[in-house]
């Protein structure tokens, strides 16, 4: 791990002291397997996570077993739930999950409280919290007055990565959009009765790109 390599994936450290970049060039550097559940409801919060590159999933379930997105960590950023945890000093209230292989360093939690005293790293990691609130309150937005077809269109249209073609379930949609798989079933077959998509077995296909385009772009 070297200081260059921070810098790069995370260019607002820039305005550290030379002495704190320097210790971050000491940090290990981890690979995550996909699939790997980094921390779950209730654990205890052992550092600051940078992710150099990847994604790792941050989700919530509530007792009857539905799951909702909360937001992702992806390249470059790092988890608002692990500093609301280490300043707070508290448990993690949610689940983080790796989607994809994932880098990422881990800044052990006595030194995290340590560096807060600097001005810069203290402006850095509330940056960040600041950038996933906004994130928070647009998906609580939507969540609480989005029409789900809508929101279910334009879902989908983010997930497609240009074959048209999306392999996945029923109940990782109604995840993403933090509603019941059965809601999402029955609007995705209404979505096959107008010819938007074709359903099969671990995959929705998009049909009509257009239609569904025109649907995302409604009001919700």
């Amino acid at each position: 791990m070297t200081a260059d390599a921070m810098l790069l994936a995370f260019p607002s450290l820039a305005g550290l002291p030379a002495t704190i970049l320097r210790e971050f060039s000491g940090l290990k550097q981890m690979r995550v397997d996909k699939g790997t559940v980094l921390f779950r409801d209730g654990d205890s919060c052992q550092g600051y996570v940078f992710v150099m590159y990847g994604s790792i999933r941050v989700q919530k379930m509530d007792p009857e077993g539905r799951e909702i997105v909360l937001y992702r960590v992806e390249d470059g950023q790092t988890c608002m739930l692990t500093t609301s945890c280490l300043l707070a000093g508290r448990s993690y209230p949610a689940e983080g999950v790796v989607e994809e292989p994932t880098e990422l360093v881990l800044l052990p939690a006595a030194r995290f409280d340590a560096l807060l005293a600097d001005p810069a790293f203290r402006r850095f990691a509330l940056g960040m919290i600041s950038d996933r609130i906004a994130e928070l309150m647009a998906l609580i937005e939507d969540v609480a007055f989005g029409r789900m077809d809508v929101r279910l269109a334009r879902r989908l249209l983010e997930l497609d990565d240009g074959t048209h073609s999306l392999q996945l379930t029923h109940h990782q949609l109604a995840t993403e959009l933090g509603t019941a798989r059965e809601v999402i079933s029955r609007i995705l077959k209404d979505f096959e009765r107008r010819g938007s998509v074709a359903l099969k077995r671990g995959r929705v296909e998009i049909s009509d790109l257009n239609g569904l385009r025109e649907l995302a772009t409604q009001q919700v």
